[in-house]
């Protein structure tokens, strides 16, 4: 009986073990299942379908083209810099020292008495003759040429050219009631036209600065008279009051011409 019972109670026993082991096997079962179910959920709404990856920017979506706006996959290309004009600023030239030197002088005829003048602006070409004034009417600013339709040249002040020291002059009278080609000086000579001096040496090109109108009694102590280097001076009388005042066209060489 004793022996009986303990091979029972044994058996029992092994039985007992063996109910709870299958219990473990089928709670290990459903979480198992659970952890299958979460796998493929996850696998499904993982990374690559919701937020972005770590260390990657999230991709923008557009509702429409921008016009001028980069594409996600090309950032806009960054702008250059300018080049620098390889010429850089004109160059100054330098002496020994440091110095600037001193930009060459214009190229003009040696300096010679001139012969003829042409200034198409005031339908003027006119012969030119050298005039030797006295010292008083000189002095005086106070000179009378002969009574041609040429011009005179006042050889006692300035020679148009390389060389030059002060103004040159070239004066002429204004006719009534005839076609001269001084009377053009107060019909249609204006500042920016441009006449040719002719000499033996050559010819220049001046550019008209002003064209004045002075009094008799006002001339001879007007600007006109200051020590200029090749500048040129037209003097006749003024057609519209030619017993009372005097016009005078004022030019400059224009440089290389």
């Amino acid at each position: 009986m004793v022996k009986h019972r303990r091979s029972q109670q044994v058996r029992v026993a092994g039985i007992h073990g063996l109910m709870l082991s299958l219990r473990d096997v089928l709670v290990l079962g459903i979480c198992a299942a659970g952890l299958l179910a979460a796998w493929l959920v996850y696998g499904l709404t993982g990374p690559s379908h919701g937020s972005a990856a770590a260390g990657e920017p999230a991709a923008i979506v557009l509702s429409g083209p921008v016009t001028g706006s980069p594409s996600p996959k090309e950032p806009a290309a960054q702008k250059e810099p300018e080049a620098a004009d390889p010429a850089g600023p004109p160059a100054v030239r330098l002496a020994v020292g440091g110095t600037p030197v001193a930009p060459p002088a214009p190229s003009y005829p040696a300096a010679s008495a001139p012969q003829r003048i042409t200034y198409p602006a005031a339908g003027m070409d006119v012969v030119v003759h050298p005039l030797q004034p006295d010292s008083v009417d000189a002095g005086s600013h106070s000179i009378v040429p002969p009574e041609t339709m040429d011009g005179y040249w006042l050889s006692a002040f300035g020679t148009p050219g390389a060389g030059s020291a002060n103004t040159s002059y070239v004066i002429g009278h204004s006719w009534e009631g005839l076609d001269a080609p001084f009377n053009h000086l107060s019909s249609a000579a204006a500042a920016g036209d441009e006449l040719t001096v002719t000499t033996a040496a050559g010819s220049m090109t001046y550019r008209v600065e002003s064209v004045t109108t002075y009094t008799k009694a006002t001339l001879k102590d007007s600007p006109i008279w200051a020590v200029v280097p090749n500048r040129l001076v037209l003097i006749s009388c003024y057609t519209e009051d030619p017993w009372g005042k005097n016009v005078a066209v004022v030019a400059s060489p224009v440089a290389g011409r």
